[in-house]
């Protein structure tokens, strides 16, 4: 990544190209020498997490809270023992591999998820485990001692919706113990099932201060970097998520006898409400998207016109007031449409997911990183959550990602090259090792 390009990467993490000298406060503390973990270790232990959970497909179904999680867990325990660690599963089912620190001060996290979705893909949350751990086993390896304790952890469900990060960070409801996760156990069930306490979840909420900082990192499963030519991915924050339920109430009649013009067709408004949905977010011109992903008519029979629609809305951003002000551009739009069809929309909030800006410091000490090792890198959403949102809230938090061939992921075409897996985790370590020398925590 050359100096110019360098520059504006930091400017875009809201840095200004002073930072290029990283004069205090975020210098890093002189270094006896440089040391780089093992890629053919990471690589290797990508590979031997694959047979939990795989499908005939290629694809991988490791649900959060499901044997393949449970037995897959086995495996990283010895990995974390491997590495110097000591680990242990809290009452939230987060394996937690442990590391003493120079000095008395909070935890320095690394860490990720192995569960996955239904037939995913081997990499999505994967490597941001295992290269946390091969951080731990590097340093342990060559002799060197953070100032703060380390912790990798292997957050609890990631995939059904954050679940052991948001027990830590105390965002969970009790209520939401009743849930069923995709593995068949309520999350009750899963929490026990994995090793933890759930009528204990109070002693794993950790609150500001008591955790110095959190890195993650992950693939982008998206295009952007590919399609630039870049490695790394600054992450400046995780999108803000807010969704609703729309339905559209109409008039059922029969197809056959009721004339175009008499109609109150609730699936033609739904119609023209997915398209306006499109046409207003693409002319936004920022970084939001908007999405219907969901759309069920009634009564469903081919010879009667459709009386209710039931749909989803979906508005991701970085700034939640982007969020806000397009949601009220749609509610418009929708009651245009509910004139011009004679029908009416009903729209009810049912998903609130805050924006979590990455710390600003972290996004220095990761520019600094990848300009150290000659990788070219840009400051870049994250349009999908990570428990690195739930971190977001009680300490600095940072986020790496590194290119996704052709933009896939969730899928079992889900492919990050080996080349990019490693430079990912090289970014990882250094990042590490600054915030080990820079944070006040």
């Amino acid at each position: 990544m050359h100096r110019r390009h360098f520059a504006r990467t930091l400017a875009a993490a809201g840095l200004g190209a002073a930072v290029l000298g990283l004069p205090t406060p975020l210098a890093a503390a002189p270094r006896a020498r440089r040391v780089l973990p093992d890629a053919d270790r990471v690589l290797a232990r990508l590979r031997a997490l694959r047979p939990f959970g795989l499908q005939p497909s290629g694809g991988l179904s490791r649900l959060g809270f499901s044997e393949a999680d449970r037995d897959a867990r086995v495996l990283v325990s010895q990995w974390m023992r491997d590495a110097g660690l000591t680990p242990r599963t809290d009452v939230a089912g987060n394996l937690i591999g442990s590391r003493a620190g120079q000095r008395d001060l909070p935890p320095l996290l690394l860490g990720s998820h192995i569960d996955s979705v239904p037939d995913g893909g081997h990499y999505d949350g994967q490597l941001g485990v295992v290269g946390a751990l091969e951080v731990a086993q590097t340093l342990a390896e060559s002799r060197i001692a953070l100032r703060h304790p380390l912790e990798v952890v292997v957050w609890a469900n990631e995939e059904g919706g954050l679940y052991g990060s948001r027990m830590v960070s105390g965002q969970f409801k009790p209520f939401e113990l009743a849930a069923q996760s995709l593995s068949g156990r309520s999350i009750e069930e899963g929490v026990v099932f994995l090793g933890g306490d759930p009528s204990r979840l109070d002693a794993a909420v950790r609150r500001r201060g008591e955790v110095a900082g959190y890195l993650e990192l992950h693939i982008e499963q998206g295009g952007t970097l590919e399609a630039v030519g870049d490695t790394i991915g600054i992450v400046e924050g995780i999108v803000g998520i807010r969704g609703w339920t729309v339905r559209v109430v109409g008039r059922a009649n029969h197809a056959g006898t009721t004339p175009m013009d008499q109609r109150q067709d609730a699936l033609l408004a739904a119609a023209r409400f997915v398209d306006m949905v499109h046409r207003t977010v693409r002319a936004d011109g920022g970084r939001a998207v908007g999405t219907v992903g969901r759309i069920e008519a009634q009564p469903g029979a081919r010879n009667v016109i459709a009386g209710t629609v039931t749909c989803t809305l979906e508005l991701r951003d970085l700034d939640d007031a982007v969020i806000q002000r397009l949601f009220a551009q749609v509610q418009a739009g929708a009651e245009r449409i509910g004139q011009e069809t004679t029908t009416r929309f009903a729209i009810t909030e049912v998903h609130v997911n805050p924006p979590a800006p990455s710390d600003v410091r972290m996004r220095a000490l990761v520019a600094a990183a990848a300009h150290g090792a000659g990788l070219r890198a840009r400051a870049m959403p994250s349009g999908a959550g990570h428990d690195a949102q739930s971190m977001a809230t009680i300490a600095p938090m940072g986020m790496i990602f590194v290119p996704s061939v052709g933009g896939i992921s969730h899928a079992p075409g889900e492919l990050t090259h080996d080349a990019d897996c490693a430079h990912g985790v090289r970014v990882l370590l250094d990042t590490a090792r600054a915030a080990d020398d820079t944070l006040d925590g």
